[in-house]
């Protein structure tokens, strides 16, 4: 099956990336401060133990629940060293 050049939705290809390439500098940098800024550190303390928290409140054994809250910070750890280096 073959595609001809009027099946191509260039112009509204075009369209979009226009779109990603205005607003996607601007969610970066957005999301860079918030992961960066001391407020955002403040949210990622908060996010951990409410996670924390929340495992123990459900009856969890606390090695495991700190064993499990040590890897959703990795994880937290390893997005935001993606961006940082964006």
């Amino acid at each position: 099956m073959s595609v001809s050049d009027s099946d191509i939705p260039v112009k509204e290809i075009g369209e979009m990336l226009d779109m990603v390439s205005e607003k996607l500098p601007r969610l970066v940098k957005e999301l860079y401060h918030t992961l960066y800024s001391q407020e955002g550190a403040e949210q990622m303390s908060k996010a951990v133990g409410t996670f924390y928290k929340n495992l123990m409140d459900a009856g969890m054994d606390s090695q495991d629940a700190l064993r499990l809250t040590q890897e959703y910070m990795k994880t937290l750890k390893s997005l935001t060293s993606q961006f940082k280096d964006a």
